[in-house]
């Protein structure tokens, strides 16, 4: 139960950093009004919450999720940028959630 408790906290960080991070872009670079900033900024405050429910201490978590962002970041970008990942993006995502693994549910001694 721990495990997936981890993975869901992982993912439901990634996607308010990433959409918080998205309307910030889109009020900064494609000038979109101030609520999509205040928006984006309310969701980014509630990503950093987020991680402290990880049973891990902080390096190991946001280590670890550094590899969970790369791959949500690939599938943001696919499905709502529109950009095809390719094979290359596809290796990287799955050596990072290798990495992920290892990093968080390695049986330690």
């Amino acid at each position: 139960m721990e495990f997936w408790k981890s993975i869901a906290y992982f993912l439901l960080a990634g996607i308010l950093e990433i959409g918080g991070g998205y309307l910030i872009w889109l009020w900064l670079r494609e000038g979109r009004g101030v609520s999509y900033a205040i928006l984006g900024a309310i969701i980014l405050i509630l990503y950093g919450i987020v991680p402290t429910l990880q049973p891990a201490n902080f390096g190991r978590v946001y280590a670890a999720y550094g590899g969970v962002f790369v791959v949500l970041s690939i599938l943001w970008g696919w499905g709502v940028d529109k950009v095809v990942p390719d094979r290359f993006d596809v290796i990287g995502g799955i050596i990072c959630l290798i990495g992920v693994l290892i990093i968080m549910h390695w049986p330690r001694t």
